[in-house]
Parts: C-alpha cells; structure tokens; sequence
C-alpha cells in the first residue's frame, strides 16, 4: 500500500519576505496597499506571492486591525427572489472595497428562535444593512451603522438616525394603476399585504384609483406578502367584484398566485384579467408568466446602499442620508389585450 503524501506546509508571510529579499513588515505594507514602497520592491513581493501562492489570513488581518470587514444583510424571505439584484448591487461596490457580506433570512432564523441582529453582532460584522422590517426590540442598541435598504419604515420610526436608500414604492404602484388605467380598464383591485413597501405601494395605487375618479378595490392588506396570499385575495375580490378586468399586486410572488386564481376561473390574460406585478423579479421574466412588473431597480439600490455605507464607515458623524430610486415599468404579455 502506498503511503500517503505529506501535505505541503500552507506558505506565510515569512516565506514570501524570504522569497523576496524583504522584511515581513514591508510585505505587511504592500499586503495593505501603501503607498510608500517603491515599484521595484512591491514587484518582487507580489512575485512572490504569486509564485507560492501565498493567501493572507483573514483573522490575522482581523486581529490586527479590529474590522472584520465583514457586512451582514438581513433579508425578509429567501422564498421571495426580489433581493437577488439587491445583493449583486451591493456586492458590485463592496467585494472591490475588501468586505465580505454575509445574508441571514429574518424568517427563518426568527422561527428557530434566534435573533439574527445578535448573529451578526456575534462574528463582529463592521456594518448592516436591513433589506427586512426586523421588530423594534432587534434593533435597540446596535453599535455598528445600519443602512435600510429596499423599505422606507424603519428610516422613518424605528431608526431615525439610519441611512436609507429605497424605491419609491408610491410612486411605483401609482405607475402600475395608471398603466392600466391607460389601457382602457377601469375596474381595476389592488392585492396588497402587510409591511412597508406594500402599504406604500397601495397608497400608490388608491391615489392613481381616486385621482381616475374611481373606487379603489384592496384585499389581502392583512396577510403576508405570499403567493398562498396572492391567491386567497384574489379570489376574494373575484368573488365580491366579478367584473374586474385588472389587477395591481404587491409583489411578483403575490402575482404567482394571483394567476392561478385567474387561471382556474378561466380569467388568465391575455383575453382575460390584466395583471402588473412588482419587483421586476427573475419570476417576471419567465415566459410562462411574462408578467408585466414594476421595476424598483434594486440592483441600483444596492449599489447606492453599498456606496453608502462605505461614506458611513469613513465618516461615522455625517447626516443620516434618505435616497428614494425612482421604479419603471416593464411591460410584458400579462397586460396585453
């Protein structure tokens, strides 16, 4: 039987000053990028690196600087695909600036009893951002900044003196309404659902209904932003307004359900009930669905979080900052008449 290999010894930093003809401080200095060492030295130090193959470690760096350049993202529902952009904006600025991100679903770990705040307290992440609507008490005394990133709410009450960067969801829902409103369709409900963005997204489409001189017509306001409560509101004002011709929903997910509502009574567009969705989620797109949504540009949102949370972390006294992105419409088959 053959014996096994010995593991080669992982290198350090000390081979690479070794390999390079340099002290281990001067690798530590072009490790970190500084500006005072001369071309011809950081070469040899980054040849080195290279031909070890020579990876820092990341809890030295940590131990010796007391950042862990760690970000963590709280998200309300992994079940709902509408922070996918979110977090490719926000690793778009902050992978080149150094940091790692780190998400945590708040349902899921609430469920299982754990506070995810405290988790990412716990590793010592330098920041947060909250694309979640996380409960009050989570949030007392958190001593690192926080950007609110995807809802207004928690910017406006709960954490004042927070940055935040969202959509403009009211405008968003109002944009949705008026496209309907266009085509020709004039009953039209809203299936809505509790938390921030949606009751800013309803305000949106009950002032479009009001402005058009007409009834706005809500369900589901009360229940989760599902696609189980998609379907149940759906069906709910199908029931009590059978002649409605349009529906402007909360969210993409919601949409899901509220086409199989529509499809079972034989309602589905085109031909039948038009329907605008919103988040502008990878669901929108599919071709099944083709569903007409309400683009927030989370992926802009997420940059602009990112961006700003570096300008927190640079400068801790500077004015809390409130960015509302303004959302577009993506027009797909499921408005078509």
């Amino acid at each position: 039987m053959a014996a096994r290999d010995t593991p080669t010894p992982r290198p350090t930093i000390y081979d690479v000053a070794q390999r390079a003809c340099v002290s281990k401080s001067l690798v530590s200095l072009v490790l970190r990028g500084a500006p005072h060492v001369s071309d011809a030295r950081r070469r040899a130090v980054l040849t080195a690196i290279a031909e070890l193959g020579y990876r820092p470690s990341r809890a030295a760096s940590v131990l010796a600087s007391q950042k862990t350049r760690a970000v963590g993202v709280l998200i309300d529902d992994f079940r709902n695909p509408w922070f996918v952009e979110l977090l490719a904006g926000l690793r778009s600025v902050l992978d080149p600036a150094g940091y790692t991100v780190s998400v945590a679903d708040f349902q899921l770990e609430t469920a299982s009893g754990l506070n995810p705040v405290d988790g990412f307290l716990a590793q010592h992440a330098d920041a947060l951002v909250l694309a979640a609507e996380p409960p009050a008490e989570l949030l007392r005394n958190v001593p690192v900044p926080v950007v609110v990133a995807g809802t207004r709410e928690l910017g406006e009450g709960t954490l004042p003196g927070a940055d935040v960067v969202a959509g403009d969801d009211e405008r968003g829902g109002e944009l949705a309404t008026r496209h309907l409103l266009d085509l020709g369709h004039t009953a039209v409900g809203h299936v809505s659902g509790l938390g921030g963005p949606a009751a800013h997204r309803r305000r949106g489409y009950e002032r479009a209904m009001r402005a058009a001189g007409l009834e706005p017509l809500v369900a589901g306001a009360d229940g989760s932003t599902s696609e189980e409560n998609g379907y149940a509101a759906t069906s709910e004002l199908l029931a009590g307004h059978p002649g409605l011709t349009g529906l402007v929903v909360a969210n993409d997910v919601m949409a899901v359900g509220a086409l199989a509502a529509l499809s079972e009574r034989g309602l589905a567009a085109p031909g039948g009930v038009a329907v605008v969705g919103y988040d502008n989620s990878p669901l929108a797109a599919y071709r099944h669905l083709a569903l007409t949504s309400v683009d927030p540009h989370n992926r802009e949102i997420g940059a602009e979080a990112a961006r700003t949370l570096l300008a927190r972390l640079r400068n801790p006294g500077r004015p809390p900052q409130h960015d509302l992105v303004e959302p577009s419409l993506v027009v797909r088959a499921s408005t078509a008449i």
